[in-house]
């Protein structure tokens, strides 16, 4: 849970000040960089997971419903949904196996390899995620708190860091 803002103070720019009163000059910017990113992932899950909460739903959860709802017949397979989601194959397992015992989707066997599953949304689950995008929709993704162009720098600057460290290729 996050603690409570200490007003006109930034943390993260004193530990910057910190870094570089003991002679981390070089390493100081990228620390500070890091440190952002990480606690504004913090803050965004925060608000994420208490609106999903209501539906019974975790951010994982909500984004292997999405992706189910955007592929062709609302189906894709277990593998290909890993790769989709970047998530490791027991974590999609067990995330499939939550959804499933809620109802939400149904996993049964691969027609054209009976070694794998594919994964199904259920009519549920259909109107469950639509639903929950529509609240964080509102409350997150149209109100983020910055201005059209920041998002966009943001995106783009996320991108290239994404890119060199090799999460996909452009």
């Amino acid at each position: 849970m996050s603690s409570p803002p200490t007003p006109g103070r930034d943390p993260i720019a004193e530990a910057r000040r910190q870094w570089v009163a003991h002679g981390w000059d070089d390493a100081a910017p990228g620390m500070a960089a890091v440190t952002s990113v990480m606690r504004a992932q913090q803050l965004l899950l925060t608000q994420i997971d208490g609106l999903l909460r209501p539906y019974g739903l975790t951010f994982a959860r909500f984004e292997l419903l999405r992706l189910l709802s955007f592929a062709s017949e609302q189906r894709m397979t277990m593998r290909r949904a890993g790769q989709r989601l970047q998530v490791h194959p027991t974590s999609l397992t067990s995330l499939a196996a939550r959804l499933a015992e809620d109802g939400l989707v149904q996993r049964v066997a691969n027609p054209d390899d009976g070694r794998s599953a594919v994964l199904v949304l259920t009519e549920a689950g259909r109107r469950l995620v639509e639903e929950a995008t529509a609240v964080l929709n509102a409350e997150v993704f149209e109100a983020i708190g910055l201005s059209r162009d920041d998002v966009a720098s943001l995106v783009e600057v996320l991108g290239r860091f994404r890119a060199g460290r090799g999460d996909f290729t452009p």
